[in-house]
């Protein structure tokens, strides 16, 4: 099954024409497009090879790694506790507010609090270099076959 792009023969404002974006930017800035005669496929496999997706990629995995393991283990110790420490886990904390129910937030803490610090990592340490590999390959599948 092939997808046609509808806004691929589309005419589109580019850098350095007049009422385009970026029309005030000066010339020397312009990387030129690199013109190949290698597939899409040939070039997405050039691409992931380079050390620049590797770097990207080892960056996602220092942080997601340790922080799926950490939640994991925590989500489950929590429900082994659950399971195993009925006591323990009615003992009221304040008012009608037991441990359970404090560790039970504790759980939606957490996700939002990993998902903040996720966001946060990948606008630190990888959508810069993550962008710049995207573009990269976009100007040269540009002229690529299909």
């Amino acid at each position: 099954m092939r997808l046609v792009d509808p806004w691929d023969e589309a005419p589109a404002s580019v850098w350095g024409e007049p009422g385009g974006a970026g029309a005030d930017v000066p010339d020397q800035w312009f990387r030129p497009v690199e013109r190949r005669g290698d597939s899409a496929a040939e070039i997405y496999l050039e691409v992931q090879s380079s050390p620049a997706f590797r770097e990207v990629r080892r960056r996602y995995r220092r942080f997601v790694v340790p922080a799926t393991v950490a939640f994991l283990l925590w989500y489950l110790g929590y429900v082994i506790v659950a399971t195993t420490a009925h006591d323990l886990m009615a003992r009221p904390v304040v008012g009608a507010l037991n441990v359970a129910m404090v560790a039970g937030l504790g759980q939606f803490l957490t996700t939002f609090l990993l998902t903040w610090a996720y966001a946060r990592h990948a606008r630190l340490h990888r959508d810069r270099a993550a962008l710049e590999l995207r573009w990269d390959t976009q100007e040269m599948t540009r002229g690529a076959g299909r």
